[in-house]
């Protein structure tokens, strides 16, 4: 069996950049098996040396050096990173040099500033967004006059993990809509979304894979039957398709690319947290 090469992320901040990024990276190399770990608020001495003990021995456990893939700011952090004799991928270091000519300033290397409040209005729109989405899961409220975007979709279509996406790393208020069995055997759309037309967007997914995810949440129940997913996609689908509703199937799509795919099409445009 071949090897399992060590990633670490290692990060003075929550980690979420070096590993955002290295995973990027590391897809790319599909055979060769990793294994990784983050490494969070690595921001004293005292912490990176244990955090250099640690790939140590990870990469003479597995016999191969260890990735380290960092975003640490401190040169002194990262020169006690690199005593672990890992092969070290600086984040900010392709970048760094050409933004400091071009702006014609040096950078200041402050802790935190990524993933921190920087911004508390910033903040409290990400934190309403979130408590918005959660508040118009499912149709619980009708009043969509706020909203950004309405998912509309048959029930464990994703709709609501992709609200709670879309609200925490763009602020975006996004609510959603199940379409019930009565909804899909008038074939119209239902009379409270229409004046919201132009916020509204179309999930499918493939009636096997909804047939699954049902099956879980409510075993051998009408509700999860082959059949019933069948008709309920299909009944869907028309329906959005007659409205002219954009439809996106998320079999095989993931959150980040269904929000990403429902703001292009919507014309959202909003910063990533």
């Amino acid at each position: 069996m071949e090897a399992v090469r060590p990633v670490f992320y290692v990060s003075d901040g929550t980690g979420i950049t070096a590993e955002t990024i290295g995973h990027s990276l590391l897809t790319q190399f599909s055979g060769v098996r990793f294994s990784s770990d983050r490494l969070p608020f690595v921001d004293t001495p005292e912490k990176a040396v244990e955090a250099a003990e640690r790939i140590r021995a990870a990469g003479e456990a597995r016999g191969l050096r260890p990735i380290v893939v960092n975003s640490c700011v401190d040169p002194n952090l990262n020169h006690l990173l690199a005593e672990s004799g890992a092969l070290m991928l600086d984040v900010f270091a392709p970048f760094i040099a050409p933004l400091e000519q071009e702006l014609g300033r040096s950078r200041e290397a402050q802790i935190g500033r990524a993933h921190g409040i920087v911004d508390f209005a910033i903040y409290h729109q990400r934190i309403n967004a979130m408590n918005y989405a959660l508040t118009h899961d499912d149709g619980i409220k009708p009043d969509y006059s706020d909203a950004d975007v309405i998912l509309v979709a048959v029930s464990r279509a994703g709709k609501t993990p992709t609200c709670v996406y879309l609200a925490l790393q763009h602020g975006v208020k996004a609510a959603n809509y199940p379409l019930t069995p009565e909804d899909l055997e008038g074939e119209r759309l239902p009379a409270r979304l229409r004046q919201y037309r132009g916020k509204l967007f179309g999930l499918t997914i493939d009636p096997m894979r909804l047939h699954q995810i049902r099956q879980e949440r409510r075993p051998d129940s009408r509700y999860a039957q082959l059949d019933t997913c069948r008709r309920e996609v299909a009944q869907a689908e028309t329906m959005l398709r007659r409205e002219g509703i954009e439809l996106l199937s998320t079999t095989n799509a993931s959150i980040e690319e269904i929000a990403s795919r429902v703001m292009k099409h919507l014309g959202i445009n909003r910063e990533m947290y």
